[in-house]
Order: structure tokens, then C-alpha cells, then sequence
């Protein structure tokens, strides 16, 4: 909530006309001027028709158990613009990403020291950057921000998958071309492959992607579990910009205006697909194949 209410205020401030699209409201707090402003984003705050909308979509802190878990489990302070129907801006912040974290990346910008995180930002057309998060690197010199990319394997079992903590491999339909593995050192051919499954929500997961720590996130959509607009908008923009592709699992793009009064929820055919690109196409065609 707090998290909430402090980017509501500033987006209150700085861009009062544009609405908030945002996960928690203060319905069970009392009333007060905190609770109004958590409220700008809340379930009720605004409705929107079926023409294209501009809006901010925030999530307050994508992968709750990994925060309230501590150590070095992530999570992800997330908001993306969508300007039109289009997303436009996406910026995440992640405190405990470290360079040891999960996987390997040789991008200098991730490179921070133990606890201190990074700032990740997405512009449509500009790329995607990140910046450490550490107190003495809160500077603006202009060579902080290093921009990022996805991983340039082509090569599906030599590439590294994550899934959210809530699934497990079988439950995806790549799971009948490949089988899995979390052992790094373990020997794998064309029919295994790496598995990782840091504790996380699925926005650290398009984070870890966008950085080139990871080559693909899969996810799985649950019927009895509707997917929200705020744990997948940053993360594709970011994702999208950093040189990688998402999509549904019929290969479609992910579509943030699907819901059209409330813009809260999405409805990807069978869950969603994000890749560095140059194994995308590949892992739709089996995806698609597989999935029923």
C-alpha cells in the first residue's frame, strides 16, 4: 500500500489527467487521505471504454512471497505507460538483484554490489536501460545508465528457461520436446534443458530476460487464475525493447486493452511466451503444437 499511494501521488502530481491502472485498493483500511490516494488506482477508480486509453499500470511489489521472504528471493516494483493503446514506458526496480543472483550476464550494468538492485527503463524505440540501484550510485552522470539486451542464443537446449515458483515443467507443453534440469553442471543434449526457478513473480522474470540472465519465460495461464494486466505490461515493453519477443502461446501479441472497461485484466491463449528473440519463432511453432 505504501508503495502505492507514494507513485500515486507523484503521478497524481506531475500528470494529473492520466488515470492509474493498479493492483491494490483500500477497501478493508480506513478512510483517509492515504487511503484516497491508493485509491486513484483501485478496481473503481476509473472506466474506460473500448477505444484505445492512455494510462499508467503499476504493480506496488510483483513477488510478494520473495519479499516478504527476504535474502536474495526478488522482487519487482513495476509501472508501464500505455499511451493509446500502446505501451510507450515501462521502469522497474528490483533491490536484491545482484550479480550473482541468478545466471550469468557479462552486461556491466547488472554488475551492482550484494542487496543494492537495479533500475531498469524501457522507452518504445529508445531500448532498454538499467542503472545500479546502490545509494552512491545515485548520480546523474550520464554514463550510469547502460543499456541492455537479451542473451543472443539461438540454441533451444543450450539456453537458460524460467517459470514462476506456483508451476513446474510438466505443466508446460515444451515439456514433450525437452525434459529439465536445475543442476548447471549437468551434462545436457538436445533434449534437456536448463531450468532455473529463482523465487520471484513473473515480472522478475521478464527482468531477467530483458538482461540477458535468462533466455526464455514461460507461463502458464490457469483458468481459475486470471492474469493481470500490471505483472506482464512493464515486462513486455522491457522485454520488447531489449531486443527480445512476447507473445501468447498461439503466437499472438499480449493484448492490454482486452479488458475493455477496466483494463485489469488479460487473456493470453494458453499463457505467455517471452524469449531473447532468436529462439522465438522455434519455441511457438512447439509451444502451439504441444499446447490444447
Amino acid at each position: 500500500f505504501g508503495v502505492q499511494a507514494l507513485i500515486s501521488f507523484e503521478l497524481h502530481q506531475l500528470f494529473p489527467s492520466i488515470p492509474l491502472v493498479a493492483e491494490e485498493d483500500s477497501a478493508f483500511i480506513r478512510s483517509s487521505n492515504a487511503a484516497d490516494t491508493i485509491d486513484r488506482g483501485g478496481k473503481d477508480a476509473v472506466s474506460f471504454d473500448s477505444n484505445p486509453a492512455t494510462y499508467w499500470l503499476l504493480d506496488p511489489i510483483d513477488g510478494t512471497k520473495g519479499f516478504l521472504k527476504g535474502e536474495d528471493s526478488l522482487y519487482v516494483v513495476g509501472l508501464a505507460l500505455v499511451v493509446d493503446g500502446k505501451l510507450a514506458v515501462g521502469v522497474m526496480g528490483c533491490p536484491n538483484l545482484t550479480d550473482t543472483t541468478v545466471g550469468d550476464t557479462e552486461d556491466e550494468s547488472i554488475a551492482a554490489c550484494p542487496g543494492h538492485g537495479i533500475l531498469m527503463v524501457s522507452h518504445v524505440g529508445c531500448g532498454t536501460w538499467t542503472r545500479p540501484m546502490s545509494a552512491d550510485q545515485l548520480t546523474t552522470a550520464p554514463d550510469i545508465w547502460k543499456r541492455c539486451s537479451v542473451d543472443p542464443c539461438s540454441v533451444a537446449h543450450m539456453a537458460r528457461f524460467c517459470i514462476v515458483d506456483s508451476h513446474t515443467w510438466d505443466m508446460m507443453p515444451l515439456s514433450a520436446h525437452f525434459s529439465s534440469t536445475m543442476d548447471e553442471s549437468e551434462p545436457r543434449d538436445e533434449n534437456k534443458i536448463l531450468l532455473q526457478n529463482s523465487c520471484g513473480g513473473s515480472l522478475s522474470k521478464y527482468l531477467l530476460v530483458a538482461c540477458g540472465r535468462m533466455s526464455v519465460f514461460i507461463l502458464l495461464a490457469r483458468a481459475e487464475k486470471l492474469l493481470k494486466a500490471w505483472d506482464h505490461a512493464v515486462g513486455v515493453i522491457c522485454v520488447e525493447e531489449a531486443g527480445g519477443q512476447t507473445c501468447d502461446w498461439s503466437g499472438k501479441p499480449l493484448d492490454f486493452g482486452a479488458d475493455l472497461t477496466g483494463r485489469r485484466i488479460i487473456y493470453p491463449s494458453g499463457g505467455v511466451l517471452a524469449t531473447n528473440g532468436a529462439l522465438h519463432d522455434k519455441l511457438v511453432e512447439m509451444v502451439s503444437a504441444n499446447y490444447k
